[in-house]
């Protein structure tokens, strides 16, 4: 049994097909079936249901797939666990939601890059759910996600800032009374696919209001520029970093109380990475605390949270 044959079959589970793993492992149809048969025979079990058109994992192969996530995530760790992480010149895969990829991401990871130059770190933006199920799959190292409902038990999840959610519309807008715009001006909807679009639905619905929608998206830069061109009102979460630069929009609270969000950083416990993994934590506190107080043309930054001295595991989804 070789970690390529475990790496193989973890693949195959994640993309569900031969054909879909190989393109993944960059290795042929072909290599990927030839590495199946010769870890079942290693095994001496089976691992595939083969009696459909398309193998399908028996309890046994998924049992298997478990268990070889943390063997190759061990593996993974173990040279960086028994060095000098202050010089970590690994891997390090970060997911991150849309609404954070314009102003916080960016700043906070140019401060990451200084304290790890060697660090090889990646961006994979997403939804808060499809990012928990990446991170679940150990296709990610940790994620910048609206607070999840629930987390596995070997996730911890930190706050870095509340984030309240307001309605925003054009300069142009006649009216500042939100539940005025909601009802005369076309909606553009933010994704219900995603947790803060879902907070928002309920909130709408909580409030009685009809809404005539005309777009759903689930990037606030492509909802702010539809806002900014006149064509309908939104609610989005009002972020605590602005980005570069913000356009020129009208935001109005929505009363009290008022509903937000929660952003924070979800991660694994226990990882041979803790030293990124506490660094990208306080850059991305410290990057929240800075931009509080700094005024940016139409928008007046919002109180974060503060970190916590222990991470809380198994919290809430975004």
């Amino acid at each position: 049994m070789s970690l390529k044959h475990l790496r193989t079959l973890v693949a195959v589970a994640n993309h569900r097909t031969f054909s879909d793993a190989a393109l993944s492992v960059r290795l042929t149809h072909a290599a990927v079936s030839q590495h199946m048969s010769a870890l079942e025979a290693d095994l001496g079990v089976s691992l595939f249901d083969r009696s459909t058109r398309t193998p399908t994992l028996n309890t046994t192969g998924r049992a298997l797939v478990e268990r070889a996530k943390v063997l190759l995530r061990d593996y993974d760790d173990l040279v960086p666990s028994i060095l000098d992480q202050d010089s970590y010149s690994g891997d390090f895969i970060l997911g991150v939601v849309p609404t954070a990829l314009t102003g916080l991401a960016p700043r906070a990871i140019a401060i990451l890059k200084e304290s790890f130059p060697n660090l090889r770190l990646q961006i994979r933006p997403g939804l808060t759910g499809p990012l928990v199920s990446a991170l679940e799959r150990h296709e990610l190292d940790a994620a910048v996600v609206t607070q999840p409902s629930l987390l596995p038990s070997r996730f911890a999840f930190e706050p870095i800032a509340e984030e309240p959610l307001r309605l925003v519309a054009s300069r142009d807008a006649q009216s500042d009374d939100p539940f005025d715009l909601l009802r005369t001006q076309p909606f553009i909807r933010f994704n219900r696919n995603a947790v803060v679009g879902t907070q928002i639905e309920v909130w709408i619905q909580n409030q009685g209001v009809t809404v005539n929608d005309t777009m759903e998206l689930d990037n606030l830069d492509a909802i702010l520029s539809m806002v900014y061109a006149n064509l309908g009102v939104s609610i989005v979460p009002y972020t605590s970093v602005a980005p570069f630069r913000p356009l020129p929009l009208k935001w109005i609270n929505l009363g009290v109380p008022e509903p937000t969000r929660t952003l924070g950083f979800a991660y694994f416990t226990g990882t041979a990475k803790s030293a990124v993994v506490d660094k990208t934590v306080h850059v991305l506190t410290d990057v929240v605390d800075g931009q509080r107080d700094e005024m940016c043309p139409g928008r007046s930054r919002s109180s974060p949270l503060r970190r916590r001295t222990a991470p809380k595991s198994a919290a809430g989804q975004s």
